[in-house]
């Protein structure tokens, strides 16, 4: 039996978007992996490498089955709301794939999250279950102690293993197999919150499966090794999971994400998908570096300038994407769009999603001008969980606000331009944060860079840049003479930062961005601790 649809690399872009949009959806995440297991049963479907440890479609399904029996025994069935606080282990997709076989809804946790942030989520999600590692055990004390009855937290690994005492003697034939729908809701995936708490996005099956979908067949290409190495507990790892079961594909997760370690993993175990970091292309050159087998390579935000470089040290096909937690995939540029490598878009509308770029009114922008872009299509988010008043501000008349400003070209290439919220107004004049962070990431000795506002009585705001230089580099005299006059050659002189801070990592959220609100409570005063290029002084 072969996966469908069946998109070709003979067809245009528009034709696959048809063929997609035209095929029929599994009946739900259980559906999709009960047909793979059927003609693809012996193929290894995960391979988690940094455990050397590999389970085939029929296992994994065994497994999600046997899993499924053990939680139903617990009293979790359909709509039941499960916390769920692992790392980048065989259990985590194991019970995801468990929950959605029983119609229950996962809660996904960051591991880093802290006993305050941890009660949050599961009162916010209204969950009745945690399933936690054992070496987090310290998350379950202070603000948590009473947001969970003990008797509902279960741990993975240590003396007390859950997977030991209770799913390895289940019976997979007692799993339930409760009739689920399409738009039954599946996660309550919280956002990054990179300025506050986070908000639980309404996730359904129809959404997962429609990411799926469109990221394994939009290319017309077969991808048939597929990396994922970021945390389980985000977006990314889920739909490329269920990108590697329409593919009958196998997914080699990794522990943890490595700019070190990554081009290695892509030759050494013959990646043909992946979604590639801007900071790898700051490690040192490697001999390994061009040999591997990637087809694609998804890229996010990547500098224009360094796009071409990165595809010949790399010797492989970088395109752009865009997506939300909210909508999934949004946008993607074509493999074959050669002519678009360096222009900064991140393409057009995938399949199944529509855009709009309006102005504060509402109206649609001409080609060329910046307005705020709105997604919509069917199985984006279904509103946030228990915010009416938050879903109501971005989910109008079917219309995602994204909060992103965007322009598009006369045929329809789009570009991102920044945040809404992330810009910075100095003496009246509007700074977009992503346009200088780009430009100093353009910097050899710059790895990441971020940029605040700091209050000043004169200007109404300053520009200040939080940087992480590359390893063995030390801030002087002569590096932050460079960044100025770097910045001074591409940017207009009022965005140039007036503070640079040197910090050793930078603090990011679940999804690698960067948590700019854990950056903004660093300091109370943010002239402190930075070098000030109005005054030449260290403050």
């Amino acid at each position: 039996m072969t996966p469908v649809p069946v998109t070709t690399p003979d067809q245009t872009a528009e034709e696959r978007r048809a063929t997609i949009e035209k095929a029929e959806l599994p009946k739900s995440i259980s559906d999709l992996l009960d047909q793979a297991a059927i003609d693809s049963g012996d193929k290894c479907l995960l391979n988690f490498f940094d455990d050397g440890i590999t389970r085939t479609y029929s296992e994994v399904r065994s497994a999600s089955m046997q899993a499924g029996a053990a939680l139903a025994e617990l009293g979790i069935g359909k709509g039941t709301h499960v916390a769920v606080m692992l790392p980048n282990i065989l259990e985590m997709p194991i019970i995801w794939l468990a929950l959605a076989r029983l119609g229950a809804v996962m809660v996904p946790v960051n591991i880093r999250y802290s006993p305050r942030e941890l009660r949050y989520v599961i009162e916010n999600s209204e969950a009745t279950y945690l399933f936690i590692h054992n070496d987090l055990r310290s998350s379950i004390s202070g603000e948590m102690t009473d947001a969970m009855p003990s008797d509902r937290i279960f741990f993975i690994g240590g003396n007390t293993d859950f997977w030991h005492a209770n799913v390895s003697h289940a019976d997979p034939g007692k799993c339930p197999v409760p009739a689920t729908d399409l738009d039954d809701l599946m996660n309550i995936q919280f956002t990054s919150g990179t300025t506050g708490f986070p908000k639980g996005c309404m996730l359904s099956h129809r959404y997962w499966l429609t990411a799926g979908i469109v990221n394994a067949w939009r290319d017309g290409r077969r991808f048939r090794r597929i990396l994922s190495v970021t945390p389980f507990t985000y977006m990314d790892p889920q739909w490329l999971l269920l990108m590697a079961m329409f593919q009958r594909a196998t997914l080699f997760v990794g522990r943890r994400q490595s700019t070190s370690k990554f081009s290695k993993w892509l030759s050494q175990y013959k990646i043909e998908f992946c979604l590639f970091p801007e900071a790898v292309a700051k490690q040192p050159l490697a001999e390994h570096d061009n040999q591997n087998k990637v087809v694609r390579a998804n890229i996010y935000g990547l500098r224009a300038s360094a796009h071409a470089a990165l595809e010949k040290r790399y010797g492989l096909i970088a395109r752009e994407a865009f997506g939300m937690t909210e909508i999934g995939s949004g946008m993607f540029m074509p493999m074959e769009a050669v002519e678009m490598v360096g222009s900064g878009s991140c393409g057009r509308p995938s399949p199944f999603r529509e855009t709009r770029i309006v102005d504060e009114t509402g109206k649609d922008v001409a080609d060329g001008e910046i307005g705020e872009l709105l997604i919509k299509g069917p199985g984006i988010f279904q509103g946030y969980y228990r915010n009416a008043e938050a879903t109501m501000q971005s989910l109008k008349d079917g219309w995602f606000h994204t909060g992103d400003l965007f322009h598009k070209d006369a045929i329809g290439n789009h570009f991102i331009v920044g945040r809404k919220k992330d810009m910075i107004r100095r003496s009246g004049e509007n700074i977009a944060c992503r346009e200088v962070e780009g430009v100093l990431r353009e910097i050899d000795e710059v790895v990441e860079a971020a940029l605040i506002p700091v209050p000043d009585p004169i200007r109404g705001e300053e520009v200040k840049a939080y940087i992480v230089l590359r390893d063995g580099i030390k801030p002087n005299d002569e590096i932050i003479r460079g960044i100025f006059e770097f910045t001074g050659e591409r940017l207009a002189t009022f965005k140039i930062p007036r503070y640079l801070e040197f910090i050793p990592t930078m603090p990011h959220t679940t999804s690698l961005k960067i948590a700019k609100s854990e950056l903004a409570a660093y300091r109370k005063d943010h002239r402190l601790g930075s070098f000030d290029r109005v005054d030449d002084v260290w403050r």
